[in-house]
């Protein structure tokens, strides 16, 4: 079965303060950017949050995991992957703030542009429906649109209370199990602490990944051992995994969903971006997991592809 589809050195004393002083919501310690400050937005998330609040005039530059809207590559200059980014190319733009997530750098790259006087500020990546509102609400205030960045995030908390709902009449969740690559034939899965365990709770299943953190390889004897009941994994370059290719992996195909062929893969970056689609993202993934139970309310979700059967 398959269904496919820092800120300057003067700032950070006076943010530190605030974040003590604001305590569960630290995006009110942002100070706003004037009017009209130019960005270069670092993350795909971030893009289309700035995208979602109207904001997209506001940005100079995007780097490649910047995947939504379509149209955020192709009308702004790229300034690399968000991991191996390049002080002059973010410089020559002439920013007046880099919004980056979580884990962009290399460090030495980013302490270089604040030393060019440009204002940083890194966005937590929080795998959690509170996390992806309050990245919402931070990129709002940062850039003067907090009453639009409200409004967006409290509609997103309110389709995740809809996943929340249909995961109550889940009675026995599904064991799953997040697969990154399966490069040199050793799957690298999903542990916790990670964006794909995260959605793997929303979607109401266990991740059979739980006993580690971080993203890692996994040996045949414990993909085996682990019983994983159906496979989750992206896109890779635009294509979708098959089950001819993923259940091919003898460990995989010696599980219960190798044996069922059951797959589920979906765009990257809307399964484990945490931003405003998500509530869908995890609808998708619920409907995928429990095709017997009624899906979420009140979410635009797409439609499974046709189900592939042994």
């Amino acid at each position: 079965m398959t269904h496919s589809v820092r800120p300057l050195p003067t700032r950070r004393a006076v943010l530190g303060a605030a974040l003590i002083l604001f305590g569960a919501q630290p995006w009110r310690a942002f100070a706003a950017e004037p009017a009209g400050a130019r960005i270069v937005a670092i993350g795909g998330a971030v893009t289309e949050i700035v995208y979602a609040l109207g904001l997209a005039d506001r940005l100079l530059g995007v780097d490649t995991t910047s995947l939504y809207p379509p149209e955020a590559l192709k009308e702004h200059p790229n300034v690399g992957y968000m991991r191996a980014l390049s002080a002059e190319g973010i410089l020559s733009l002439k920013p007046d703030l880099v919004v980056a997530m979580a884990g962009s750098g290399p460090p030495a790259v980013l302490k270089l542009v604040e030393e060019a006087g440009v204002r940083l500020v890194t966005i937590p990546d929080n795998p959690t429906p509170e996390g992806a509102a309050e990245k919402i609400r931070m990129i709002g205030r940062l850039l003067g649109a907090e009453a639009r960045a409200d409004k967006l995030a409290t509609d997103v908390e309110r389709r995740f209370a809809a996943v929340a709902a249909a995961r109550k009449t889940v009675t026995t969740p599904v064991r799953a199990l997040f697969v990154l690559t399966l490069q040199g034939g050793r799957p690298l899965v999903a542990g916790t602490k990670t964006a794909a365990d995260g959605m793997i709770a929303l979607a109401g299943a266990t991740n059979v990944g739980a006993g580690f953190e971080g993203y890692k390889a996994m040996t045949d004897e414990a993909i085996i051992a682990a019983a994983p009941e159906v496979v989750v994994m992206m896109a890779n370059g635009g294509a979708l995994p098959t089950p001819d290719t993923v259940f091919a992996l003898p460990a995989l195909a010696a599980t219960p969903a190798g044996a069922a062929r059951r797959l589920v893969s979906a765009d990257g970056l809307w399964l484990l971006g945490f931003g405003p689609r998500t509530p869908e993202a995890a609808g998708f993934l619920f409907r995928a997991f429990y095709p017997d139970l009624p899906v979420p309310a009140g979410l635009d979700l797409p439609q499974p592809s046709a189900t592939s059967k042994p």
